[in-house]
C-alpha cells in the first residue's frame, strides 16, 4: 500500500478478513535482544546484538552493538515488558529494528522468536552462561546465570561451503567453530558458525526488568 491507494478496495480484495498492516521502517541497523525469565518473574538480558543478513539469511551477530546506552535501555526495557506479558518461561528472541530521528535513536519490535535463537549463539563462547544452559535453567526454575559478555565477539553462520574453511577457522587463534554434523554442504543451508572472541574484560548488561 502507498499514498493514495485505496484501503477499502484493498481489503475487499483479500475477502474482507481481519487482517495486519504492516507499514515499511527505513532503519540504520537490526538488532536484537536475547534473554529469558523464570516462573518466579526473574527476569536476565544479554548485551544487544547488532545482525546483518545476507540473501536474508542471519550472517554475522555482533556484540557490543553500535547503538546507545538509552537505545539499549529501551530494547531491554521492550524484553522484559514483552515476557512478562506473556507469561513466557525459558530464553527467547527479540528482533528490532533501529532507526535514526531527531530525538536520537528509535527502537522498533520487528518480531519474536519463543526459542534460543542464532543471533545468540556468540554467547556459547562469549559470555558467562550460554543462552543454552540459560534455558534449561529457566524452564527448571533454577537461578538464572550470569549474562554479562566476556569480550567483543562476532557470530559468522558458514553457510554451504564455508564449512568447507573448517580447518583454517580451527587454526586461527580466537576462533570457535561450531559444526552441526549435516552431511551435505547445499547453497543456502546453514552448516554451522563460528564465534571470534576478543577478551577485553566483561561488561555487564542491563539484566533486570
Amino acid at each position: 500500500m502507498r499514498p493514495g491507494d485505496d484501503l477499502d478496495a484493498a481489503w475487499h480484495a483479500i475477502g474482507a478478513q481481519s487482517a495486519i498492516l504492516e507499514g515499511f521502517v527505513t532503519f540504520a541497523r537490526e538488532v536484537s535482544v536475547i534473554a529469558a525469565r523464570c516462573m518466579d518473574d526473574a527476569f536476565a538480558a544479554y548485551d544487544v546484538t547488532e545482525n546483518v543478513h545476507r540473501d536474508h539469511i542471519l550472517h554475522t551477530s555482533t556484540v557490543p552493538a553500535a547503538v546507545s546506552r538509552q537505545a539499549s535501555d529501551h530494547a531491554h526495557a521492550i524484553a522484559c515488558k514483552i515476557a512478562g506479558a506473556l507469561s513466557y518461561v525459558g530464553v527467547f528472541a527479540v528482533e528490532l529494528f533501529i532507526s535514526s530521528v531527531a530525538s536520537g535513536e528509535r527502537v522498533i519490535v520487528n518480531e519474536i522468536a519463543p526459542r534460543v535463537h542464532n543471533s545468540g549463539h556468540w554467547t556459547q563462547d562469549g559470555a558467562v552462561t550460554s543462552q543454552f544452559e540459560q534455558h534449561v535453567r529457566a524452564i527448571a526454575g533454577w537461578p538464572l546465570g550470569d549474562p554479562a559478555r566476556l569480550g567483543a565477539v562476532q557470530m559468522i553462520n558458514l553457510i554451504g561451503a564455508d564449512a568447507h574453511d573448517w580447518a583454517k577457522i580451527l587454526a586461527e587463534p580466537g576462533a570457535h567453530l561450531h559444526l552441526y554434523g549435516k552431511d551435505e554442504a547445499r547453497a543456502g543451508r546453514k552448516m554451522g558458525h563460528v564465534n571470534r572472541l576478543r577478551l577485553d574484560g566483561r561488561v555487564s548488561p542491563t539484566s533486570t526488568c
